[in-house]
């Protein structure tokens, strides 16, 4: 009798202990990480606090997208609710469309002639023995990143424009001077042109720290067993490098469609609005000069959700390839 009675008791607790073990475990595992990564916590709580104060909350200002808005006579809260009314006016709008196309050529465009620009940098500057060189030539490059885009555009007008020190050369040989900066055929040619100039050399930090954390001793066996240096660059730093440059492309491609808002801004009027309406400057265009601002919170909204949508699928496809990504599963 007492026998059954235990057994009972056994199974009757175990179903108990199943549950409420898993939980306890999981609360010791929480305070354990908290007590380990409380100083990192610490350290990350003001960027924390900026993030939500100036990107999540005022996300919550999408609803105007949904509505009529007004600033003036009701606001967010008075605003009436119109659906997808201006995401359909969108939609129908030849010069959104022309800017989407716009902005997805020029994305494919340089991420075919500007993307490998910094990882071909990093692989020349690292290939460099001389440190003095490789210091000075450093900073030559990295100096145009903290240049405004005012003064890219007006140096790249010096040197390329109808009055421009290549026109100029043009002509005292004989020839027509070319002015590039108006040339609505080759434009997409300038702000690629530009964009490397401007920050090619600062891309390659990255890059150079992935290639300072690559093994020595690999280029050392490779060269033991008669490895030469282009070989020694395609099976091993490359590789080195796949991580890095699938997260930059992962991150890229998430934004597609910011190519920026100065740099087109600034040459609209000499090229015209055809070759340079890019998606930033639509909304600004026709949402912010406007007064319709429901309707430039719609494309914005629209921009973030394409995104996003480009980040998942070149994450699952960085994962079907054997990478990590932007963020795996644990």
């Amino acid at each position: 009798m007492s026998a059954d009675t235990d057994t009972r008791s056994v199974t009757e607790v175990r179903p108990g202990a199943t549950q409420a073990g898993p939980a306890v475990a999981r609360q010791r595992a929480f305070r354990d990480r908290l007590r380990r990564d409380w100083p990192l916590l610490v350290m990350a709580a003001p960027m924390l606090v900026l993030v939500t104060a100036f990107w999540w909350v005022p996300a919550l200002g999408n609803v105007i997208a949904f509505q009529d808005y007004n600033p003036f006579s009701g606001g967010i809260l008075g605003s009436p609710i119109i659906g997808f009314t201006n995401f359909a006016q969108l939609f129908g709008d030849p010069q959104f469309i022309r800017a989407v196309v716009n902005t997805l050529g020029i994305t494919a465009f340089q991420l075919v002639f500007y993307f490998p620009v910094p990882i071909a940098l990093a692989l020349l500057l690292n290939s460099v023995i001389s440190g003095r060189l490789r210091a000075f030539v450093q900073g030559v490059i990295y100096l145009p990143h903290f240049f405004s885009w005012v003064l890219v555009v007006a140096i790249f007008q010096q040197m390329f424009g109808g009055a421009g020190l290549i026109a100029q050369i043009l002509r005292d040989h004989g020839h027509s001077g070319i002015d590039w900066m108006t040339n609505s055929d080759t434009f997409i040619l300038l702000v690629t042109a530009e964009t490397v100039w401007k920050d090619a050399g600062w891309g390659t930090i990255v890059f150079l720290a992935a290639l300072s954390t690559i093994d020595q001793n690999l280029y050392e066996a490779a060269a033991v067993d008669g490895a030469r240096r282009w070989r020694r660059m395609w099976h091993i730093t490359l590789p080195g490098l796949r991580p890095v440059i699938v997260l930059l492309l992962i991150l890229r491609l998430g934004d597609a469609l910011n190519v920026g808002f100065e740099q087109f801004m600034l040459q609209r009027s000499a090229v015209g609005s055809q070759a340079s309406e890019v998606f930033d400057t639509f909304v600004y265009w026709s949402g912010l000069r406007t007064g319709d601002l429901g309707y430039g919170a719609a494309a914005g909204l629209f921009k973030g959700l394409v995104g996003l949508v480009l980040i998942l699928v070149a994450n699952r496809v960085a994962h079907a390839l054997g990478e990590r990504g932007v963020y795996s599963r644990s």
